[in-house]
């Protein structure tokens, strides 16, 4: 199993090479290819480190988020 941890480093790597939008498509499409090549524990991998990217890019806070 892949740490949380290791999951937000790749996506903090991601971002830094591609840039927010890119980064999404990136990881989207290596989750898409991991799934075509039956690699289905890869893929869950990939789409855990799209959705870090996707949270370490919103620039919205979520209705249930408090304020700080």
């Amino acid at each position: 199993m892949t740490s949380p941890l290791d999951i937000y480093r790749t996506a903090k790597v991601l971002i830094e090479q591609y840039g927010g939008d890119d980064a999404v498509l990136m990881a989207a499409k290596r989750a898409d290819a991991l799934l075509a090549l039956g690699d289905i524990d890869g893929q869950i991998v990939w789409k855990r480190v799209l959705h870090a990217v996707q949270e370490l890019t919103r620039t919205e806070r979520k209705p249930s988020e408090p304020v700080n």
